[in-house]
C-alpha cells in the first residue's frame, strides 16, 4: 500500500480545518448560552407579567440573532470540508459519522432555525406561554446540536460502536447505543454546554456593565447583569468541574494526551509523591521540561482521584507503543494479503489477531522503506520502532500551554463571577466602577477558553483522527499543494469577513442599546436605576 499523499498537502488541509473549526467555535458558544439566558428572562416575565423582562429578552434576543446566523453559516462549510479535504477519513468511518450529523441535520439543526424564526417575529402572534415555550425549544434545539456534534467527535476520540471490515476497508456500524453513550462525548457535551453558558453569561455581565458606566437605561441593566452573574457562578463551576471528568477519562482511554498535558516525562514509581507542574518548559528533542516549577503530592489526586495510582510518563508510554507497532505492522501486512485474496484465510486470521493494533501498523508505514512495511526487517526495525514510538505523543509544548490557558482563564472567570454576583446581589454594584471595566473589558475570556479548549482536545488526539484506528497523514485528500492554497486563503477571506460583520454590527447594536419605546420609556435618568433597591421590586421602574 503506497502513501500517495504529499505530506505539505496533509499539512495544509489540518491548518485549513483548524482554521474553519476555530472560526466557526468563536460563534457557537454564544449561541449555546444566551439562548438559555434569554429563556430565563423571559420566564420571569412570563410569571411577573413585567413588561421590563420581555424588553430584555427582546434585546439581547437582537444580539443573539446576529451571531446565529453569522454561526449557521460557518458552521455548513464544516461539513463539505470531510468530503472534500479528508476523503480517506469520510471513505474509512463515514457510515458511522455521518450518522450523528445527519440526526444533527435534521433533529436539531432544523428545529432550532424553525423556532428561532417564531421567537423573534412571534410576540404578538402568539401567547406569552407559547412564545416562552418555543424560546426554550430554541435553547434546547441549539445544545441537541451540540450534542450530536459532540457524539461524532467523541468517536475520534474514543472509538465505540463500531468495527473494522477487512473486506470493506471501512469501519462499520455495530452498535447505536454504545455511539451515543460513549462517555468521552457525554462528558464533553455537558463540559461544552456549560462553557457557553458561561460565554453567554460573561457576554451579558460585560454590555452590562458598559451601560452602568454610562448611565444608559440602568433599571435594564441591573437586572441583567444581576442574571448574569448568578448564571456564571453557577456555569463557571460546573464546567471546571466537568473538566476534572474530561482529565480523568483522558487518564483512562488517552493516557498520550495526558501526559502531554501535564508534561508528565517519566513515570513516578511513588504515586503519592507526584508532583504537579504548574509552569514548565516541555522539550521534545530532550525529553524532559528545560524548566517547571511543581507543586508535590498533587498530581496523582488530581488526576485519578486516587493516591495509589501510576501516571504513566511519556518515556513509558513510549515504549509501550512499540509492542503494538511491532502488533500493527503484522496486522496491516496480513491485511494487504488477505485483500490481494481474499481466499487467504490464513492471512486473515493472523490480521484478526492483530486487528486491534492495526492503526500502528498504518503509523509506521510512513517510516518503512518504499513505505512498504514487508520491507521492515531486523536492519531496520527499531529505527521504524523508535521514530513510529515518538508520534504517537502529541505536541507537548502546545497541549500542556493550551490547557493551561484554558484553565487559568476558567479560574480568573470564577472569581470574578462571585465578585460581581455579591455586590449586585447586595445592590452595591455600582460603587466598583473598577470591577465594572474589568467585566466590560473580560468579554473575550470565555472565547479564549473555549478556543484553546478545543486546541487541548484535538491537538491531544493527535497523531490520530480516529484515535488507535487511523492516523491524521493517511486521512487527507489526493489534492495539489496549489488548490490547497488557493482554497486556505478563499476560507480565510470569508470567514474574516464573517467575523468582521460579527464584530461591526455586535458593537452597533450594543453601543446603541436599548431604544426606547413608542410609550417614550427610556434610559434611566443619571443616577437612578436600581441601587438600594431589590433587583426585582422597584415598582416606579417595571413597565407594566
Amino acid at each position: 500500500m503506497d502513501m500517495l499523499i504529499n505530506p505539505t498537502v496533509v499539512e495544509l488541509s489540518r491548518l485549513q480545518f483548524a482554521l474553519t473549526a476555530l472560526y466557526h467555535f468563536l460563534f457557537v458558544p454564544l449561541t449555546l448560552g444566551m439562548t438559555f439566558i434569554l429563556a430565563t428572562m423571559e420566564t420571569v416575565y412570563v410569571i411577573t407579567g413585567k413588561q421590563i423582562y420581555k424588553e430584555m429578552t427582546q434585546f439581547w434576543g437582537k444580539l443573539f440573532g446576529i451571531n446565529f446566523a453569522l454561526g449557521v453559516a460557518t458552521g455548513l462549510t464544516m461539513e463539505f470540508e470531510f468530503g472534500t479535504n479528508w476523503s480517506m477519513y469520510s471513505h474509512f468511518v463515514g457510515d458511522i459519522f455521518g450518522t450523528p450529523l445527519a440526526i444533527e441535520g435534521l433533529m436539531a439543526f432544523f428545529m432550532e432555525s424553525t423556532f428561532v424564526g417564531v421567537m423573534f417575529f412571534g410576540w404578538d402572534r402568539i401567547s406569552r406561554k407559547a412564545h416562552l415555550v418555543v424560546t426554550y425549544l430554541v435553547a434546547l434545539g441549539s445544545n441537541l446540536s451540540a450534542l450530536w456534534i459532540l457524539i461524532a467527535n467523541g468517536f475520534m476520540q474514543y472509538p465505540r460502536g463500531g468495527t473494522f471490515d477487512p473486506n470493506t476497508m471501512r469501519m462499520q456500524f455495530t452498535s447505536f447505543i454504545s455511539l451515543i453513550f460513549n462517555p468521552d462525548a457525554q462528558a464533553k457535551f455537558v463540559h461544552t454546554s456549560i462553557a457557553g453558558f458561561v460565554t453567554g453569561s460573561m457576554f451579558v455581565m460585560g454590555v452590562s456593565a458598559y451601560y452602568l458606566l454610562t448611565n444608559k437605561r440602568k433599571d435594564m441593566a441591573l437586572r441583567s447583569f444581576r442574571i448574569a452573574t448568578v448564571f456564571g457562578v453557577i456555569s463557571t463551576i460546573g464546567v471546571i468541574t466537568l473538566g476534572d471528568a474530561l482529565g480523568y477519562m483522558d487518564a483512562r482511554v488517552q493516557p498520550t494526551k495526558l501526559a502531554a498535558m501535564e508534561a508528565i516525562w517519566n513515570t513516578n514509581p511513588h504515586p503519592v509523591s507526584a508532583s504537579w507542574n504548574l509552569i514548565a518548559f516541555p522539550s521534545r528533542s530532550e525529553g524532559r521540561n528545560l524548566f517547571e516549577i511543581s507543586i508535590p503530592y498533587v498530581l496523582t489526586p488530581l488526576l485519578t482521584h486516587s493516591e495509589d495510582t501510576i501516571i504513566p510518563g511519556i518515556n513509558q508510554l513510549e515504549q509501550e507503543a512499540k509492542p503494538k507497532i511491532k502488533s500493527g505492522i503484522q496486522a496491516m501486512i496480513a491485511l494487504q494479503e488477505y485483500n490481494h485474496d481474499h481466499s487467504n484465510a490464513q492471512a486473515l486470521a493472523t490480521f484478526k489477531q492483530h486487528e486491534q493494533d492495526m492503526g500502528y501498523g498504518f503509523l509506521a508505514m510512513q517510516y518503512a522503506p518504499d513505505q512498504n512495511l514487508k520491507k521492515i526487517d531486523a536492519s531496520n526495525l527499531p529505527s521504524v520502532l523508535d521514530k513510529t514510538a515518538k508520534d504517537t505523543i502529541p505536541n507537548v509544548w502546545v497541549e500542556f500551554w493550551a490547557f493551561r490557558l484554558m484553565v487559568a482563564a476558567g479560574f480568573f472567570m470564577l472569581v470574578l463571577f462571585a465578585f460581581a454576583a455579591y455586590y449586585s446581589l447586595k445592590n452595591e454594584i455600582e460603587k466598583h466602577p473598577a470591577l465594572l471595566k474589568l467585566a466590560m473589558w473580560s468579554i473575550p475570556l470565555p472565547w479564549i477558553a473555549c478556543e484553546f479548549g478545543w486546541v487541548t482536545a484535538e491537538n491531544g488526539r493527535q497523531p490520530w483522527t480516529v484515535f488507535g484506528w487511523l492516523p491524521t497523514f493517511v486521512s487527507a485528500s489526493t489534492h495539489t499543494v496549489g488548490y490547497m492554497v488557493f482554497s486556505l486563503i478563499g476560507f480565510i477571506l470569508l470567514y474574516t469577513s464573517f467575523i468582521a460583520a460579527e464584530l461591526y454590527l455586535m458593537f452597533k447594536y450594543a453601543r446603541l442599546g436599548p431604544q426606547v419605546d413608542q410609550h417614550g420609556h427610556g434610559s434611566a435618568p443619571a443616577g437612578g436605576g436600581l441601587a438600594g433597591q431589590p433587583a426585582f421590586a422597584k415598582p416606579s421602574m417595571d413597565r407594566k
